[in-house]
């Protein structure tokens, strides 16, 4: 036994010092990346915050801004889907003393089931609206503290729309032929549909919208709602559906949202990109702040719900806070913004519940009363779930899922691709160049070269190169045996090491005439973001860095790119490779980056590809398989696919394997 120990305990030994002799960094890198997006991020955020700075200045400043604002909302949230009949029906009514809870479907879009309650007073009459957004309750609508809010505001005197949000309630989106969840709750399943969203240029937040907008679409055709007197809250997730709403939605008379709003850099900062029903693409480079959403709104009058112990952070939703306090007081309406903090921890407790019908209650009834809660009965899933079975998806035949939506999109868009490669092939260069928003960089790159390490005869020379303004990366550098005939680049998604340590291969190369530049791309080897600090339920091992990438206006496959291109510049400015014909060799995450260097990039002479992914189409169509979030750029699909891409090659440059 002790054998044996020394034994795993030596070949560990090796593996490690193996690891470490083809380290070229010299300090700790593997967060680099996300250091590097988040440096960028916290720019934008410092342009943001001198644009608000001169926007509290008067009150037609602030108007200016709120406009600006909403323009900017309207534009990230991406394209809607295409409206038809609301066909709302009631398929059940519960009696509760003082008010009663109408079970309720309408159709967003066309075979798009939306399950709701609808709580009103027992009386007749014509009453007040509140749209309540849930929040990441599996339950949603049936969650207790949501029955108690709802019957709170109904027993004043508000009809009351709680919807289910995408992913949760009787509306799950991502399911197998015998409907079950493989253990998706909503967070999961909105980051999924977000995704394949992303593509087509909208998203989960997008779809959500348009669910409460038509929501609000029904409240108003109802004989018993006031329509000019219409109000929203939501809690968590809903929250943060609310914040977009307010921005979106004009009709809104009085907001309160509950545990969500913060700073976003500041959320960036502690704890990274969340589910994505709240991550929208480009925010950043918009200049938007969550606060901003809401600054669309004002002077609707505006109340923030917060817990001092929350795990939304609390000193971010104290920054939003004075943001939008600055606003309101500039604007001339200070008392239509408040902040209710009360010493507990996330959602909707009691005195957050009784501060939000209090709030509705002054603004919408012109009464100033402080509202009191009483006991509820907290009824079942069975006697509020509005479809026959639990599920849309399984109630209604024809029912189309957002995942089965953005499939039927990817037809859709195909005239529009089609329009794109039709181009000049200059224009579509240009336009892929655009669409990745890469720049033209002139500066040099600048080697730094560190002790060589030899390990099988074959010696490994270590560089760093580094380019102003960019993320510094590792090559291991292996010479030819013979007079050199081209340069080969391998770019392994494993990191350099899963080459590095081929020595046959190596000595092939060498033996063939072969400069060999192994380098490790952002998000590999020595740049590879730490596993624990990327959530396993979001279904990708780089998710904060794509999620922050896509923020900034960029993406990983371009961030890539970049890398590529000054890997490019280095070998062609080195006086021993500047007229050698290059050959790149690339695998899995890094194909898709190395097929858009190969187009927009004629030094590339040969390319190979390994195991990559073939078609965008792949991600609509089994959204629940690993590292999508990779491959993520925004509106791609409103331009090419990945085939396209490999018409526009020079023939014969592309070989794939697998």
């Amino acid at each position: 036994m002790k054998k044996i120990l020394f034994l795993c305990c030596t070949l560990s030994s090796i593996m490690t010092f193996a690891q470490q002799s083809f380290t070229v960094m010299d300090w700790s890198s593997s967060g680099s990346l996300h250091d590097y997006l988040l440096q960028k991020a916290h720019r934008q955020y410092d342009e943001r915050r001198t644009r608000f700075n001169k926007a509290t200045i008067s009150t037609q400043s602030v108007i200016t801004y709120g406009k600006a604002a909403r323009s900017a909302c309207l534009r990230l949230l991406g394209q809607m889907p295409v409206g038809g009949a609301l066909n709302p029906v009631i398929t059940g009514i519960v009696k509760q003393e003082g008010y009663s809870i109408e079970k309720v479907v309408y159709e967003s879009f066309p075979q798009h089931h939306v399950t709701a309650n609808v709580y009103r007073p027992e009386r007749k009459g014509v009453y007040p609206a509140i749209v309540f957004l849930c929040g990441h309750e599996d339950p949603a609508k049936f969650t207790p503290s949501y029955q108690q809010t709802a019957s709170l505001l109904a027993k004043n005197g508000f009809v009351v729309l709680v919807i289910d949000p995408l992913g949760q309630g009787e509306r799950l989106q991502v399911t197998t032929a015998e409907q079950s969840r493989h253990e998706r709750p909503g967070k999961k399943e909105h980051t999924l549909l977000n995704e394949t969203s992303n593509l087509f240029g909208t998203s989960t937040p997008a779809y959500q919208v348009w669910d409460n907008k038509r929501g609000l679409d029904y409240l108003i055709t109802r004989p018993d709602v006031d329509s000019a007197r219409i109000g929203c809250i939501g809690n968590s997730g809903g929250g943060m559906q609310a914040i977009y709403f307010a921005a979106f939605e004009k009709r809104i008379k009085a907001i309160a949202v509950c545990s969500y709003l913060s700073s976003r850099e500041r959320m960036y900062d502690i704890d990274g990109p969340t589910d994505g029903c709240v991550e929208l693409p480009n925010e950043g480079v918009a200049l938007m702040e969550m606060s901003d959403y809401l600054a669309a709104a004002a002077p609707t009058p505006l109340l923030i719900l917060a817990g001092r112990f929350d795990s939304i952070d609390f000193i971010g939703t104290l920054s939003a806070c004075n943001e939008l306090k600055q606003l309101y007081t500039a604007i001339g309406s200070p008392e239509r913004f408040k902040l209710f903090a009360y010493d507990d921890g996330h959602g909707l407790s009691l005195p957050k519940r009784e501060a939000a019908a209090s709030w509705f209650k002054k603004w919408l009834y012109h009464d100033s009363t402080f509202r009191r809660e009483t006991p509820i009965p907290i009824l079942s899933p069975e006697q509020l779930q509005a479809t026959s079975t639990g599920q849309v998806s399984t109630t209604y035949p024809n029912e189309i899922s957002v995942a089965q939506k953005n499939q039927a999109l990817f037809e859709e868009t195909a005239p529009h691709r089609k329009q794109f490669l039709q181009q000049p092939r200059t224009s579509i260069v240009k336009g892929i160049q655009a669409l990745l928003r890469l720049q033209t960089v002139h500066t040099p790159v600048h080697v730094e070269y560190k002790p060589a390490y030899t390990q099988q005869g074959i010696t490994y020379n270590k560089a760093i190169l580094r380019r102003e303004g960019q993320l510094p990366l590792p090559v291991l550098i292996v010479q030819p045996t013979v007079q050199p005939v081209g340069t080969l680049i391998w770019l392994h998604d494993g990191g350099k090491r899963k080459i590095a340590d081929s020595t046959s291969l190596l000595q092939q190369y060498a033996s063939q005439g072969y400069i060999t530049l192994i380098c490790d791309i952002s998000g590999t080897g020595e740049l590879e973001d730490p596993a624990s600090l990327n959530e396993t339920r979001y279904y990708n091992k780089e998710y904060r860095n794509a999620t922050i990438a896509l923020h900034i206006g960029s993406s990983l496959v371009a961030q890539r790119v970049t890398d590529m291109i000054n890997l490019l510049d280095f070998a062609t400015a080195d006086s021993t490779m500047q007229s050698l014909p290059v050959t790149m060799h690339a695998t899995g995450l890094l194909t898709l980056p190395a097929l858009h260097t190969l187009v927009l990039d004629n030094r590339i002479k040969q390319l190979y590809l390994y195991n990559g992914l073939s078609s965008y189409k792949d991600i609509l169509q089994k959204p629940t398989a690993l590292n999508w979030y990779s491959y993520v750029i925004t509106g791609v699909l409103n331009y090419y696919d990945i085939p396209d891409l490999i018409t526009l090659a020079p023939p014969g440059t592309i070989h794939m394997n697998n």
